[in-house]
């Protein structure tokens, strides 16, 4: 391997390293992410195809007779101080660093599709390995400057949706989140066989991914599908990222809700009144719902960042998460002084349960509203309310 060059990217605050190696060298990196689905949950696969299939063909062919292929991009997220290394000496802490890094630190970002036609080339022509490749990688210290770098600068290619630009710092997030939100006791990994939410303060990880997505748009309604060339969405994303505290901001609306999930399940489980479903019977029931969530995580960012298309300016954002905080936090010392019948006659699961009991189209989108507005409701009451009746009674 050699290092071309290490530039730092000082809008994005990532560091970006042009390396040349062997297609051997490339592979020994990237072929376990590839087989991984890029090194992380949901990111694209090898397109399948008829045209992608007889692209592919034509680019193994061409690699066979020593075609060179445009950069392939590797991305990674390095602790605070290996980043900081660079900055101290950049050519040669960067090629240390690329080193030193093993298959499960990296996530391709751009070539997946050629990645699976070098793996090919290889396996019907073994000299191709020995073929000379340019690989960058893109090292940041968190995953707001990647999802940055990936939506402002990663122009000029096939929209990217939104579900797989965040599903490409999946894995960093997920880290992030279990180094700052201590109330999330569990990250489920959805394809285990045991992947159930079984206790308060449990989380699937793809629901996580979710719901940054619903943080940074400010929307209950998050289309997974939604491209990215939608411009008004990707302003939003990137007017948010924009503020450096955007992802702290973040992780602690996420603290916020864990802990308040974990407050309503010491009302375990009820005898339904009258007609109440079985499926509301316990506190823990109401962050069971990811519409429940969303609708939590949509009230508060909104209060905190402000509506689409008019972002409040970073130090109001700081002061309104800490009012928010601290109004939860005497929410929260309220509830763990309630016995089991004052807590159920504070969170009325039953009219919950009968709000959510009708026979409505698009149940999801009718239930991610109700507890839009249920919620909202709670952070415009500055948490303190005698019960949550109002709350659910608000859609």
């Amino acid at each position: 391997m050699k290092l071309l060059d290490a530039q730092r990217d000082n809008r994005a605050q990532c560091y970006s390293v042009m390396t040349q190696m062997t297609v051997r060298e490339y592979l020994a990196f990237a072929s376990v992410a590839h087989g991984n689905a890029g090194g992380i949950s949901g990111q694209r696969d090898v397109l399948a195809t008829a045209t992608a299939r007889r692209i592919r063909k034509r680019m193994i062919s061409d690699l066979a007779n020593g075609a060179i292929l445009p950069p392939l991009v590797l991305g990674s997220v390095l602790d605070s101080a290996t980043y900081t290394s660079l900055d101290e000496s950049p050519i040669e802490n960067a090629e240390r660093i690329v080193r030193e890094l093993t298959s499960d630190d990296i996530s391709i970002i751009d070539g997946m599709q050629r990645t699976g036609a070098l793996l090919a080339a290889v396996e019907s022509n073994p000299e191709v390995s020995e073929n000379p490749l340019r690989v960058e990688f893109w090292f940041t210290e968190n995953t707001r400057a990647m999802i940055y770098r990936m939506l402002v600068l990663n122009t000029g290619q096939v929209p990217w949706t939104l579900d797989r630009q965040v599903s490409v710092v999946y894995s960093p997030l997920l880290k992030e989140v279990r180094a700052n939100v201590p109330s999330i006791t569990k990250l489920i990994n959805p394809e285990e066989k045991a992947g159930r939410r079984v206790a308060a303060g449990q989380f699937r990880g793809d629901d996580i991914a979710e719901l940054y997505m619903a943080y940074s748009l400010r929307k209950t309604q998050v289309d997974v599908k939604e491209n990215v060339s939608d411009e008004f969405s990707r302003l939003d994303f990137v007017d948010n990222l924009e503020n450096p505290e955007s992802q702290k901001h973040f992780y602690a609306i996420l603290e916020m809700l864990a802990s308040l999930d974990l407050a309503f399940s010491r009302l375990d489980e009820r005898p339904p009144r009258g007609d109440t479903p079985p499926k509301w019977s316990k506190g823990r029931n109401i962050f069971d719902s990811q519409p429940a969530r969303i609708g939590y995580i949509v009230a508060l960012s909104t209060k905190i960042v402000g509506r689409p298309g008019a972002n409040n300016a970073p130090d109001i954002q700081t002061r309104n998460i800490k009012l928010l905080q601290q109004s939860q936090h005497s929410l929260l010392d309220r509830l763990n002084s309630m016995n089991e019948d004052e807590l159920s006659d504070f969170l009325r699961l039953d009219v919950l349960g009968e709000l959510l009991d009708r026979r409505v189209s698009q149940v999801g989108r009718y239930e991610r509203t109700v507890f839009s507005e249920a919620f909202k409701v709670l952070v415009e009451e500055d948490f303190a309310l005698d019960n949550m009746e109002p709350c659910w009674r608000a859609a």
